[in-house]
C-alpha cells in the first residue's frame, strides 16, 4: 500500500463534496470511532491525543492551523503579526480580536474575559495543567474591551502563538469553570465532562472511556452548519476492529489513528467501504526513559519523583538500548511507507530535524562492547548485566495495541543480547493516555522503567513542544500528575537553550536551538527514538469534507463534514 495512493483516495472523495449545506442537521447523524476513548472533555488536564481531538468538536481556540500548516483566524477577525499591528514591534505584546457575534453554546456571548479567565486557569499556582508550556513567558493578559484581547510576555518572543491556539489550547467559558480553578479542577466533573463551547456540537451525554453523544450547537455562528444533528463519539477497542468498522463493515463513518501494519490496511480497503488517509507531520514513536526511580519499594507519592534512576542515567545503559535496535526493521513491521527511521525528537518539518549518525543501522556488537568497558557486566552468569550491584532488569510499558506489542517482543529480544532483562507490559489505551490522577497507569506517572508511545503538536513551531523537557514541567503530586516532561529529564543547559529559543526571532537560529535540544533530549537520556511515523486514518466514501490535518486537531473542520448522497 502506497502513501501516495492514500492520498489519491482521499483527494477523490473530497472532489465529491459539495460546496455549501441545504441547512443545519440535514444529513442526520456522524459515527465516530477512536479505540483510545476519551476520558475527559478537558484538554487542559490530559495530554491525550483522544482528549484533545474530542474536546475540539466542542471548545475551540482563537486560531489554529490548516491542514497546510498555515495558521488561520476561527474565533478572531485575522491572526496578529508585526505586519498588521497585532504584534508590537518590540515582540512582548500581541493583541487579538475577536469576531463580533459569536455566543456560547448556551448562547450567552463569548468575551475577552473568557479568554483572559483561561489563562489564569491553566496558570494557577495550585493547579495542575497539562498544557502549561502554552503559557510559558508570559507576564499577564488584559482585557481592554469585551472584543480584545492583549497578552504581555516578560521577554520578546518572536513566536507568540503558543496561548489560544490550536486544539491543545482552546477557550473554557468563564461562567462555567470559574469554581473550578486550582486544586478544585480535577474535582469539576459536570464541566470537565460537558463543557459548555464555541463549537459546532454540544455535548448530550459523556461516558469516560465509552462513548459520546452529541448534537449539533443550535448557537453555531454558522447557521447552515454542521450538516450533522447527531454525533456519536465510540471509544474503546482496538486499532484492527475501528478500521474494520469504516473499511469493511461501514458501521462507522470515521476512525482514527489506524495504527496497523500496511498489509492489513490494504486488506481492510478491499472491503469498499471506506478509504484510508494519510500525511506525515511531526508524530515521533518513541522510548521514555525515566529519569527518576520507579521503585514500588517507593510510596506512591516518590516513584518517579525520587532521583537518580539506578542505572538508566548512565550513558553506556542508554546509548547501547539505542545501539541494539533495528529500527529500519521497526519501519517495515509496523508501518511500512507510512513510517520512517528517525532519532530526531522533531522529524517534522524538515527545517527542525536532527540526522543522527549510525540512527538507521543495528550494533549489537558495539552496544555489548559499549556496557563491556563501562564495567557493566554479568558478575553472577545469569545473562544480565549488573551496574553497581543492581541488574539491569527493566519493566517497559506501554498501550494496548497490535503494533506496538510487536515492537515490545522484537526489543526485549534485542536488549537481551546485550544484557538488559525485560518485564514488558501493556495498558489500555484509554487509561494509559486518560491523565486521571487516581490511577497508577498513566503515562504521567509512569511507574516504569520505559515507557514507549507517540505524541506531536499543533502547528509548525516546535518551541513549545520542546518545552516539554523544562526542569518545571514534570508531573508530580504538586501538580497533580499533569505536565509533558514524562521522562523527568532536568539539564540547566537544556533550559537555557530553551530559554534563547523563545527570544530568537531569526529563522535559522531558531531551527539550529530547536536542533541542539532534541539532539540533548537523544544524547543526554530523556529518549530513545523509533520511527517517524506518518498519521493515517479512515473514513467512509459517502462522508464529505474530511481535510486530514497532521498539524491540529483531525476534528479541526468537522463542522464542514457531511454526508454525500
Amino acid at each position: 500500500m502506497k502513501l501516495k495512493t492514500l492520498m489519491l483516495g482521499a483527494a477523490a472523495a473530497f472532489a465529491l463534496a459539495p460546496a455549501a449545506f441545504a441547512e443545519r442537521g440535514a444529513d442526520g447523524e456522524v459515527r465516530i470511532i477512536y479505540w483510545q476513548a476519551p476520558s475527559t472533555l478537558n484538554p487542559f488536564l490530559s495530554g491525550g491525543t483522544k482528549d484533545v481531538e474530542s474536546a475540539s468538536m466542542i471548545i475551540e481556540p482563537l486560531a489554529r492551523y490548516n491542514e497546510k500548516g498555515e495558521m488561520v483566524p476561527w474565533l478572531v477577525e485575522e491572526v496578529p503579526t508585526t505586519a498588521n499591528g497585532g504584534v508590537s514591534e518590540d515582540l512582548k505584546q500581541i493583541t487579538w480580536k475577536i469576531k463580533p457575534g459569536i455566543t456560547w453554546s448556551d448562547g450567552t456571548p463569548f468575551t475577552s474575559a473568557d479568554v483572559k479567565f483561561t489563562y489564569e486557569y491553566c496558570t494557577h499556582p495550585a493547579g495542575g495543567c497539562a498544557q502549561l508550556t502554552k503559557f510559558e513567558g508570559i507576564s499577564s493578559v488584559e482585557t481592554p474591551d469585551d472584543m480584545t484581547v492583549v497578552v504581555n510576555f516578560e521577554n520578546p518572543t518572536p513566536n507568540p502563538y503558543g496561548p489560544f491556539v490550536g486544539g491543545e489550547s482552546p477557550i473554557l467559558q468563564k461562567a462555567q469553570f470559574e469554581s473550578c480553578l486550582g486544586e478544585a479542577a480535577s474535582t469539576c466533573t459536570e464541566q470537565n465532562f460537558n463543557p459548555i463551547g464555541t463549537g459546532p456540537f454540544v455535548v448530550d451525554e459523556f461516558k469516560p472511556n465509552d462513548v459520546i453523544t452529541m448534537s449539533a450547537n443550535q448557537n453555531y455562528r454558522d447557521a447552515s452548519k454542521p450538516a450533522f444533528a447527531k454525533v456519536t463519539f465510540k471509544g474503546g477497542g482496538d486499532a484492527a476492529a475501528a478500521g474494520r468498522a469504516v473499511m469493511e463493515t461501514g458501521e462507522f463513518d470515521y476512525a482514527w489513528n489506524l495504527q496497523l501494519a500496511p498489509d492489513v490496511i490494504a486488506e481492510m480497503e478491499k472491503g469498499g467501504k471506506g478509504v484510508a488517509v494519510a500525511g506525515f507531520g511531526p508524530l515521533l514513536e518513541r522510548i521514555m526513559l525515566n529519569n527518576t526511580n520507579p521503585d514500588p519499594a517507593l510510596g506512591p507519592d516518590e516513584r518517579s519523583v525520587i532521583r537518580p534512576h539506578p542505572f538508566l542515567g548512565d550513558p553506556a545503559v542508554y546509548k547501547a538500548m539505542s545501539m541494539a535496535l533495528d529500527r529500519s526493521l521497526l519501519v517495515e513491521v509496523g508501518y511500512g511507507k507510512a513510517g520512517n527511521v528517525s532519532c530526531s525528537w522533531v522529524p517534522a518539518p524538515a527545517a527542525y530535524a536532527i540526522t543522527v549518525d549510525g540512527c538507521d543501522v543495528q550494533d549489537i556488537d558495539g552496544a555489548n562492547k559499549l556496557l563491556d568497558d563501562a564495567g557493566i557486566v554479568d558478575t553472577d552468569g545469569d545473562g544480565v548485566r549488573e551496574k553497581d550491584g543492581v541488574p539491569l532488569s527493566i519493566l517497559y510499558q506501554t498501550s494496548t495495541n497490535a503494533v506496538r506489542q510487536d515492537f515490545q517482543a522484537i526489543i526485549k529480544e534485542w536488549w537481551s543480547l546485550i544484557g538488559i532483562q525485560t518485564e514488558l507490559r501493556n495498558i489500555d489505551g484509554s487509561v494509559f493516555f486518560g491523565g486521571d490522577a487516581g490511577s497508577p497507569d498513566t503515562f504521567q506517572k509512569f511507574y516504569a522503567d520505559v515507557e514507549m508511545y507517540a505524541n506531536t503538536f499543533n502547528g509548525t513551531d516546535p518551541q513549545a513542544y520542546l518545552g516539554n523537557g523544562l526542569c518545571d514541567k514534570a508531573p508530580s503530586p504538586a501538580s497533580d500528575w499533569q505536565g509533558e516532561n514524562i521522562s523527568r529529564f532536568c539539564s540547566e543547559e537544556f533550559d537555557a537553550i530553551h530559554a534563547e529559543l523563545s527570544q530568537t526571532a531569526d529563522m535559522a537560529k531558531r531551527a539550529e536551538l530547536a536542533q541542539s535540544l532534541s539532539q540533548m533530549a537523544f544524547d543526554e537520556g530523556m529518549m530513545i527514538p523509533l520511527v517517524h511515523r506518518g498519521r493515517l486514518s479512515g473514513h467512509s466514501n459517502t462522508l464529505g469534507g474530511v481535510k486530514l490535518n497532521v498539524w491540529d486537531s483531525e476534528l479541526w473542520n468537522v463542522a464542514d463534514w457531511h454526508r454525500i448522497k
